[in-house]
């Protein structure tokens, strides 16, 4: 059975480029940390429209879709849920709202793990709340149709011991003073994947659990810039990344870097954006027609007029509705989808 260790971490010797990811994160942090505290109604709008992305993009990366009206929908309790997909998306938003609700309270144990997973699935015909009892594998299709087993998870009978060895290694790693906390989450997420210890959601499973320590150790970026959606947008790199990682862990020997790394990236880039959300927010000295502009091309993600009206709450959504008009007269933005669902995003990204 593997065994976990992440004693590796205290040595210091990271490649100069993560060094560099985790100092600009850190710096990050504390920045919002201080805006925080005095503009705490903006940091609110910026979560409910991060919430509505996170379903999004944690479900989407494992195809489970509808509209984004739908979503909106879904995700704001306006309707219940009328198909398959739909049921998981709302069992996402609950199970979302646990973390954002009660992360201080949660903690990576048996119990709370178990949880979790239980209100994912809570509209799905799928039972949740407990580890597999079927051996699983995690396939890939090559561009000939072909199925191949990608990589093959600790066995059904393996499980639960497995998840109890990655708890305590996680618990036992959090109290060395020696090992970066921000750098053993990737670590514990990545383990989390290769053991698989559910028959359904443990890519759904390891975003919650991402934001979960997160949020428990002071990064809580993801909660008002999607990190789910992140991911979602740069996938390919994150499955690569994953599979990088993952090679020779059964024997102990894989390297947890090209995961990190990409952790690291992502985190950085939620802090990136909020930064610019935030500075976007609170520019006194420039137009509104400006702010608008420049909340368009600040934005990683297509962003709506509702959610431009969410961010500039002093801008009426007529003044708002015409800066995108000329922005996309002007070429400076592209407009994306039609009817309700139209978002705006800086043209040729």
């Amino acid at each position: 059975m593997r065994f976990f260790d992440y004693s590796f971490l205290e040595n210091g010797m990271l490649p100069a480029g993560l060094v560099n990811v985790v100092s600009a994160i850190a710096e990050l942090r504390e920045r919002e940390s201080e805006r925080k505290q005095n503009n705490q109604a903006v940091f609110t709008r910026l979560e409910s429209i991060a919430k509505v992305q996170s379903v999004k993009g944690s479900n989407e990366i494992e195809g489970i879709v509808t509209s984004e009206q739908r979503i909106n929908e879904i995700v704001n309790q306006n309707s219940a849920p009328l198909n398959h997909n739909e049921t998981e998306i709302a069992g996402y938003r609950d199970a979302l709202s646990l973390v954002h609700e009660n992360f201080a309270e949660l903690d990576i144990r048996e119990s709370d793990i178990l949880h979790l997973h239980e209100v994912m699935l809570n509209y799905s015909p799928v039972s949740g709340g407990a580890y597999k009892q079927n051996d699983n594998v995690i396939m890939e299709i090559d561009s000939s149709g072909a199925r191949h087993v990608r990589f093959a998870p600790v066995p059904a009978n393996e499980t639960v011991q497995s998840m109890e060895q990655l708890i305590l290694a996680y618990m036992d790693a959090r109290q060395n003073y020696g090992i970066n906390q921000l750098l053993l989450i990737p670590c514990f997420i990545l383990d989390f994947l290769c053991i698989h210890p559910f028959s359904d959601g443990n890519g759904r499973m390891s975003r919650l659990l991402s934001l979960l320590l997160l949020y428990k150790n002071g990064f809580d970026a993801g909660k008002y810039i999607s990190f789910e959606e992140q991911i979602n947008r740069d996938k390919a790199n994150y499955y690569e990344a994953l599979r990088l990682s993952s090679t020779d862990w059964h024997e102990g020997k894989n390297s947890y870097f090209p995961f990190i790394e990409n952790f690291m990236t992502t985190l950085l880039y939620c802090y990136k954006e909020l930064d610019k959300r935030f500075a976007v927010v609170n520019a006194k000295k420039v137009t509104k027609r400006e702010r608008i502009e420049a909340t368009v091309r600040g934005s990683l993600l297509p962003i709506s007029k509702q959610e431009i009206c969410y961010v500039l709450p002093d801008v009426s959504p007529t003044t708002v509705e015409a800066a995108l008009a000329q922005m996309v007269k002007n070429g400076l933005a592209e407009k994306i989808g039609t009817g309700r669902n139209i978002k705006y995003i800086k043209f040729g990204k």
